[in-house]
């Protein structure tokens, strides 16, 4: 179980170092470009993942930080429960990520966001550090699983 929340601490330290340092030294107005596919940009995102949501205000503030919450609840049930080590640290990820952007609702009303990659005029929607350990934990989870399910499926 330390390993659990010894995961989660770091995500939300290394998240929330990375947005105050975005914050304090990039300007919405001067992204830092880095060759044709990337840039560190400044955006505030009040609603989820690609902006869904943004609309309703501090009303979706509050709903989308008491959803987190309960998913976080969730996650660390399964998370004690747990006894695979990389299950514990995808879990400990995804926990740490979703907290890291409920700690920006609560301060701010919104998200910081500041990973830009694109390629030409199309981009990717902007994300941050917390979304990147909600991916991978989740992404991690998912292969697991799948790899766990053709075990068994060579065993009968």
């Amino acid at each position: 179980m330390f390993l659990g929340f010894a995961v989660i601490a770091l995500a939300i330290v290394v998240d929330q170092i990375s947005k105050w340092w975005i914050n304090e030294h990039i300007y919405a107005d001067a992204p830092l470009v880095f060759g044709d596919y990337f840039s560190v940009i400044k955006v505030w995102n009040s609603g989820v993942s690609f902006s869904m949501f943004s609309r309703h205000g501090s009303v979706g503030t509050v709903a989308l930080t008491v959803l987190a919450l309960v998913v976080c609840a969730f996650l660390l049930h399964w998370m004690w429960q747990e006894t695979n080590r990389y299950k514990i640290v995808a879990l400990g990820m995804i926990i740490g990520g979703a907290l890291g952007n409920v700690i920006d609702r609560l301060r701010f009303g919104a998200v910081l966001d500041f990973l830009d990659f694109h390629l030409a005029q199309s981009h990717w929607p902007a994300f941050n550090l917390a979304d990147t350990f909600i991916c991978v934990g989740a992404c991690i989870l998912i292969l697991m699983e799948i790899f766990n399910d053709r075990k068994g499926l060579k065993k009968e």
